[in-house]
């Protein structure tokens, strides 16, 4: 065993998964929606925060704007 190791010269190669990092945060969501991707995340086997980030990802990808009106 070394006593020294370049990291650089072990692994040249770059992360593949670095492009798709997830940065934990703290945000308030209504019991309900929570209920609601739980419910979903018992039938497709899917956990809810999973199913949530993916839910997030598509709006941004597709660049979805909220439509609100109020009366």
């Amino acid at each position: 065993m070394r006593n020294k190791y370049e990291i650089k010269e072990l692994n040249p190669r770059k992360n593949p998964y670095s492009k798709r990092l997830k940065k934990q945060i703290t945000i308030n969501i209504n019991v309900e929606v929570v209920d609601y991707f739980k419910n979903m995340a018992e039938q497709s086997g899917i956990p809810y925060q999973t199913l949530i980030n993916l839910y997030l990802s598509d709006c941004a990808e597709n660049k979805r704007e909220l439509k609100m009106a109020w009366e």
